[in-house]
């Protein structure tokens, strides 16, 4: 699978999410939509995590001559979401909140930001 394949996949993943993410957040929380929608979520996430892991850095410094910076929040979710999937099951809602909001926020708002840095795929798209 390219480069470019791997990025598409990921888009394809990743949108969902950044909505899906949004709503979560503002609906009432520990409803069955909201229960179901996080499961939708933390697929999408793990998978969209995966993906990225493929995809050799771009841009900036390489670790393994493969790795960037921006894969330590693709590590991130990778724990997170097991972790806050697990801290509902328990009933560990304050933990299981803030991991969600730091998964939200890390891995889909900044990350999201670094896609639009100068030498990135959506940063020639768009700009």
């Amino acid at each position: 699978m390219s480069y470019l394949d791997l990025m598409y996949f990921h888009l394809i993943t990743v949108v969902p999410c950044f909505v899906i993410g949004t709503v979560l957040l503002l609906i009432k929380k520990g409803t069955d939509t909201h229960r179901n929608m996080g499961r939708v979520y933390m697929f999408f996430m793990m998978v969209t995590a995966l993906i990225t892991l493929f995809m050799p850095a771009q841009v900036g410094t390489r670790i393994f001559n493969h790795f960037g910076w921006i894969h330590s929040l693709s590590f991130l979710t990778l724990y997170t979401v097991p972790t806050a999937y697990f801290a509902i099951k328990k009933g560990n809602v304050k933990s299981h909140k803030r991991k969600m909001i730091l998964l939200y926020f890390g891995a889909i708002l900044i990350a999201g930001v670094f896609t639009f840095t100068p030498g990135r795929y959506l940063h020639e798209l768009f700009f």
